[in-house]
């Protein structure tokens, strides 16, 4: 599946999430037989990695995020690294800089977006195979969701 992704900022997260939400697997658990099962990946981690790479992307960059989804985990990919000297290491922490501080303003009236600093470490408390890479090279931040074994067959 692919898909291109236009609009304002509510109808591009509506849109990613609508896309990773079609692709990934339904998980029946301890649920019912008509029940429709839980995600593979539980909402909130896609709800705040995919508010982050919105609000937080550079959007000086003439490129748009990339999402794929695989076999095996989901890449999301945002244009720009880590403002400043972050790292990894501190966003995983809380550690915040904002780079659109207008858009972030206004962030909470349009997206489930929660505040600076809050989503990184939300999404690793819901689900820990996430892999976080700033490609200051490649000018890029790189999120990783790797699909547990089994859920993705």
């Amino acid at each position: 599946d692919s898909e291109d992704i236009s609009g304002n900022l509510a109808e591009m997260y509506e849109g990613m999430f609508a896309f990773v939400q079609r692709n990934l697997h339904r998980i029946q658990g301890n649920g019912g037989i008509n029940e429709p099962g839980a995600m593979e990946i539980p909402r909130i981690v896609l709800e705040e990695l995919l508010v982050n790479a919105l609000v937080h992307r550079d959007y000086f960059i003439s490129a748009p995020i990339r999402l794929f989804i695989f076999r095996d985990r989901i890449e999301l990919i945002s244009p720009g690294h880590l403002p400043n000297h972050l790292t990894p290491s501190q966003i995983r922490c809380g550690l915040a800089n904002m780079r659109n501080p207008r858009l972030a303003s206004h962030a909470s009236h349009i997206l489930p977006y929660r505040g600076l600093g809050t989503g990184i470490p939300r999404a690793l408390k819901a689900y820990h195979d996430i892999d976080i890479h700033d490609d200051r090279e490649g000018n890029q931040f790189k999120v990783t969701i790797w699909r547990r074994k089994g859920e993705n067959q």
